[in-house]
């Protein structure tokens, strides 16, 4: 846990490694947490938007709409098809008592709050063995536009683009610093020309 009053940058978690984890918590009966994680990487949201989902909002859904709690900015997210799998599964396990009830409950019935989530992923980090120095809710949304950024290696800057969008940063350079993309990665660009 960072000292009080620190900053600490959060890592991302390898895609990899996330989707493992996805699959272990499915596996070892923690469904609420599965689906959390499955949805933050798929969704790339702020935790704090990602906490208000509720099951109507996704549940046999291909798409939806939400207003992002801190830019106040709309946003169109389209449902993967295997998550959309997923988020059926688990609503299948979890059981809510109405589709208006908030996607991710802890044990006591109230919606996960920030801190508690960031104290269940590193809890988690040591759990699960997993590969991460600064492990938190953001790294999910890092993971996401980490793996976009990796999937679009042969059009790298349409992709820093993209997600600077889906982001809502202010410019692609605050996108790649967020990414932590380095002068390497870029530099390692040309070489995917060829004679």
């Amino acid at each position: 846990m960072s000292k009080k009053y620190s900053n600490t940058t959060a890592d991302y978690l390898e895609w990899t490694e996330a989707m493992n984890l996805v699959r272990k918590l499915y596996d070892d009966n923690r469904i609420t947490l599965s689906l959390y994680i499955a949805c933050s990487c798929f969704f790339g949201l702020r935790a704090s938007d990602t906490l208000n989902l509720r099951w109507e909002d996704l549940l046999e859904k291909d798409e939806f709409q939400l207003v992002e709690k801190k830019t106040r900015k709309k946003r169109d997210i389209k449902i993967n098809a295997q998550l959309k799998r997923h988020i059926s599964d688990c609503y299948q396990s979890i059981k809510p008592s109405t589709l208006n009830e908030f996607m991710f409950l802890s044990q006591k019935g109230t919606v996960f709050s920030l801190q508690r989530i960031n104290i269940i992923l590193k809890d988690l980090k040591k759990q699960y063995n997993l590969k991460i120095k600064n492990f938190s809710s953001h790294s999910l949304r890092k993971s996401f536009g980490r793996e976009i950024f990796n999937r679009s290696a042969e059009n790298a800057e349409l992709a820093i683009v993209k997600l600077s969008q889906l982001f809502n940063h202010s410019n692609p350079a605050i996108t790649r610093r967020y990414l932590g993309i380095s002068q390497k990665e870029l530099l390692e660009t040309y070489d995917i020309l060829s004679f």
